[in-house]
């Protein structure tokens, strides 16, 4: 399936030239091994694919026994994988092989050799993980400045429209946005579009096999098999915070169910506090099984200096997958379930699917996620809650933090963003309501619809 990052992969090629390795970081399943493979076919003479994740520990030992020795090290690796690389003629040009080291989590000593790799420069390098930066993955090796990392997440809308074979919806949803015109006639069919997207998700086996089939029982037990293998890890990988990481997991349905939507750590257990939940959080976050959305306490220029960690929202990676975890009782007929949440009648809080889906699009399209609360017991007009805030690309002394307000119902008010504006629209930019009606702008507020979140 065509993705996004591919084009990432050929400016990295052609402009870097070997100088850096490039790290893709991204949760299981999202394809990471499926394109970076497809690259190399496509750009290369010759390539070999180490998957640390399944390699014998001989394969693991050539990075302890061969780091001093770059011709044993990799002539073992073409041995390993029957192939033979070609080395780059000189300094400066495009490689003709390429070196993939999977899942490079599993293999810190071989992610301590990139320095050492690409300084020779016989090749170009990728490495590809999760759960990358966490303690065990890091200790007792120097982490290689020749690199150059990058996020990967699940397939976005437009990615999605590809794979049922559109390629013109999505040009003529940007150029109303960038216009701000409505859509009109053609509102409702990207509507439908997303609210596929939405219960689907972008897991890509789960949109395959939609692509596929259309079945909504065989794309949900594609995404259950992905949950189970998130469990799986977690029981693996966790070590000493396996307990902890497991309850939060668990929870996050219940948490997005309720009305504001913090993380409620009480739920987990009697006076617990962050401090004692904050490598379990970091975990899931570095896994890219969660996005985490945190307080910051003014909506003005430098969100993250205002960032108050103890008070999060914690949002699944993948709306599709946050459907199938949050129904998982068994004698739920998945064809039922869909077809309910396709058409808006199923009977729950919709909001929670709605404001998952916004938080995976926007951090997709490289926002950090922040929200904005104030609570005030004397002054009803200091009292609000604002979904989201993001900042202009560009940053100015004001005019910067756009507030985000999510609306998933026909019928909704405003008040949070109205009280919002009044107290600091001076150093606000455009204020936005996504909801799925069409677009509009009233009042200096723009009403965009949901499937134009992921070009703010």
């Amino acid at each position: 399936m065509k993705r996004k990052v591919y084009q990432q992969l050929l400016d990295w090629k052609h402009n870097r030239h070997g100088e850096v390795a490039l790290l893709i970081e991204g949760a299981r399943r999202i394809g990471k091994s499926y394109i970076v493979e497809a690259f190399a076919k496509n750009e290369y003479d010759s390539y070999i694919l180490i998957d640390f994740s399944r390699v014998s520990s001989v394969v693991m030992d050539f990075f302890n026994l061969y780091l001093d020795d770059l011709d044993m090290l990799l002539s073992s690796l073409e041995l390993y994988s029957k192939k033979k690389l070609t080395p780059r003629k000189a300094k400066g040009e495009e490689a003709h092989s390429l070196v993939i080291f999977d899942e490079i989590q599993f293999c810190p000593r071989a992610r301590a050799a990139i320095k050492h790799l690409v300084a020779d420069n016989r090749y170009d390098y990728i490495e590809t993980g999760s759960l990358v930066s966490i303690k065990k993955n890091v200790k007792d090796i120097m982490l290689p400045s020749e690199e150059h990392s990058i996020e990967m997440f699940p397939m976005d809308f437009e990615e999605f429209l590809w794979a049922l074979g559109d390629e013109v919806l999505m040009p003529f949803i940007k150029s109303n946005f960038e216009k701000k015109t409505p859509m009109g006639a053609f509102h409702r069919r990207a509507l439908d579009y997303f609210r596929q997207y939405m219960i689907v998700g972008g897991m890509p086996q789960a949109v395959q096999t939609y692509v596929d089939t259309h079945d909504f029982d065989k794309v949900d037990e594609k995404k259950r098999d992905i949950l189970s293998i998130y469990r799986n890890d977690i029981r693996k990988y966790a070590d000493n915070q396996e307990t902890k990481v497991a309850s939060i997991f668990e929870e996050i349905p219940g948490q997005l169910q309720k009305h504001e939507k913090k993380f409620k750590l009480a739920d987990l257990q009697q006076q617990a506090r962050m401090r004692d939940y904050s490598e379990a959080f970091f975990w899931l976050s570095d896994a890219k099984i969660i996005n985490c959305c945190f307080n910051s306490t003014e909506p003005s220029i430098g969100l993250k200096l205002n960032e108050e960690r103890t008070t999060l929202k914690c949002y699944m990676c993948d709306t599709g997958l946050l459907i199938s975890h949050a129904f998982d009782e068994r004698g739920i007929v998945a064809t039922e379930l869909y077809q309910k949440l396709m058409f808006g009648k199923l009977e729950v809080n919709e909001g929670m699917l709605v404001e998952n889906i916004v938080a995976q699009m926007l951090r997709a399209a490289g926002h950090r996620l922040y929200f904005f609360s104030k609570y005030s017991a004397e002054k009803a007009v200091d009292r609000m809650e604002i979904d989201f805030l993001i900042a202009k690309p560009t940053i100015t002394s004001r005019h910067n933090i756009s507030p985000i307000e999510v609306k998933s119902g026909k019928q909704y008010t405003i008040t949070s963003l109205k009280k919002c504006i009044a107290k600091y629209g001076n150093n606000l930019s455009t204020p936005y309501v996504l909801h799925d009606k069409d677009l509009k702008i009233e009042d200096g507020i723009v009403y965009l619809p949901l499937y134009m979140t992921s070009l703010l």
